[in-house]
Formats: structure tokens, C-alpha cells, sequence
């Protein structure tokens, strides 16, 4: 029996999985803004489900759940960090105010959570960090840049902590959803529009329409069991289809522009001695 730790549990894909995750036996701590929001776990699987009323942004606390939860349970096998929202709007839009805190919920809230599973899965010799990223994580799209921002320093952390902690045999995966029917947008804070950006908004929701699916959010629980049952998990996967043939002229583009101009790159360099 393992025991998990999931951020935002009570809705979207936390939901389901809090869901999965109990239903196949194992022990689940499960965190969202409001404790009464997951009273219905805790009702129907009773001691394998502890409910925590957690701010992710707020450090001190969440040290203090991660240690109430080891207390309970005797340590934490798998982290999964699914606490966040999705600003849309574009850069000259977003206030200061929401810019700062689409940082702290989408990268500090899951830095403070890994950083407090760190010290019991080094002791134990074993752990599974699985970060909620996006397909935004991996390509910037128009009026959704401050989200991204959030989610493109989530994909650098995770990637230096995979290597830096391999060693302990602590294995740290990027989930990247694609399109999924949760309501994260309307339910995240909204901006006030500027008319000279209606252009962007149009690109965001035409390049959206093209090509993605919507997918099952139900169906992402199997998905994410069987990602924690892996032998050797990916650094990064995506949850959903048809996100490939944008990664692959996304990264194909860059090299392309990269290479383009790598007479300014030598001339940058100088003569070193």
C-alpha cells in the first residue's frame, strides 16, 4: 500500500484521481483550499483518506501538512502537485498582483511541496515527484504567456531536480495535459481586456480549436495509476492526443532560427584567448 499526496483534489483531474487513488487501496492525502470540499472522501474511505485544508502558496503550512501526513501514514510515496489556475490574458493585461500570484500557486506551491517530500523520500531511499505541467509548459501560446511563464519554471525545476535526486532513487515526472473539459479557466481569476489584444485572444482560441481533441478527464485516473506503476517512469509525458505534431515544429523551428543566426552567435564570442 502506498501513500500519496495530491494538491488540489477537490475538482478537475484531482478529483478523479483522488478518486483512483483510493479506490485501489492506497492511502491518500488529499489538499485543496476548502477541507469540507473532500469531506465525501474521507466519509467513504474513512483512515486511507486524510483531508487537509492547504494554501500551496503558503510554506509554513505546507511543511505542516507534509509532517502531519508523515506522522499519519509513516511517510509519502508519491507526490503528485496538481494545485493551480490558468490566467489567460495578454502580458500588457495581467496585473502585477496576478501575475505574482500565478507564480506562486503554479511554481512556488509545487517548489514548497517538493522541497518538504525531499528530506522523507531521501531517508527512505525512494519517492515519486509527479509535477502538473501543460502542453503550455513545453510551447508558448498568445494570452496565455504569465500562465506559461509559471509552467516553463516548473519544467526547469523538475528537470534539474530529476537528475539531482536519481541518486536517492526518486523519480520526478512532468505530466503535460493537453486539452481537458475541467473548467480551469473560468473558474481561475479573469483580466481586464485591452481591445488592441482581441488579435491574440482569437490566435489562442483558433490555434486550440486546431487540431486538439478534448479529452476524458476521467480518464486520465487510469492513466496516472499507471504512471506511478511504471518501473521507470518518463521525465515527461503528455495526457491526451495530438500534442506531438505541434511539439515537433515548435523544438524543429527553434534549431531552425537558432542555426540561422549563428553568425551573430560567433560574433558574440569573440577571440577568446
Amino acid at each position: 500500500m502506498s501513500t500519496w499526496f495530491l494538491t488540489g483534489a477537490s475538482r478537475g483531474l484531482g478529483a478523479h484521481w483522488a478518486e483512483a487513488i483510493l479506490e485501489r487501496g492506497d492511502n491518500l492525502a488529499a489538499t485543496a483550499r476548502a477541507a469540507a470540499s473532500l469531506k465525501p472522501l474521507t466519509d467513504r474511505y474513512g483512515d486511507r483518506a486524510l483531508a487537509l485544508e492547504l494554501d500551496v502558496t503558503d510554506r509554513a503550512a505546507v511543511d505542516a501538512a507534509v509532517d502531519a501526513v508523515e506522522q499519519r501514514f509513516g511517510g509519502i510515496d508519491l507526490l503528485v502537485n496538481n494545485a493551480g489556475h490558468m490566467l489567460v490574458g495578454a502580458v500588457e493585461e495581467v496585473t502585477a498582483e496576478q501575475a505574482r500570484a500565478q507564480m506562486d500557486v503554479n511554481y512556488f506551491g509545487a517548489l514548497w511541496t517538493t522541497r518538504a517530500v525531499l528530506p522523507g523520500m531521501r531517508r527512505r531511499g525512494r519517492g515519486r515527484i509527479m509535477q502538473v505541467s501543460s502542453l503550455g509548459g513545453l510551447i508558448a501560446y498568445p494570452a496565455l504567456g504569465i500562465y506559461e511563464a509559471s509552467k516553463w519554471a516548473l519544467e526547469a525545476m523538475s528537470q534539474a531536480l530529476a537528475a539531482e535526486v536519481a541518486a536517492f532513487d526518486i523519480q520526478v515526472t512532468l505530466i503535460e495535459p493537453i486539452v481537458f473539459p475541467t473548467g480551469l479557466a473560468a473558474t481561475s481569476p479573469q483580466v481586464t481586456r485591452i481591445p488592441a489584444y482581441a488579435h491574440a485572444h482569437e490566435a489562442l482560441y483558433a490555434g486550440s480549436a486546431s487540431g486538439f481533441v478534448p479529452g476524458d478527464p476521467a480518464a486520465t485516473a487510469a492513466a496516472i495509476l499507471a504512471l506511478a506503476d511504471a518501473p521507470n517512469p518518463p521525465l515527461r509525458v503528455l495526457f491526451g492526443i495530438n500534442g506531438l505534431d505541434p511539439l515537433r515544429a515548435e523544438y524543429a523551428a527553434r534549431l531552425a532560427e537558432i542555426e540561422q543566426w549563428d553568425d551573430l552567435s560567433r560574433l558574440a564570442q569573440g577571440n577568446p584567448a
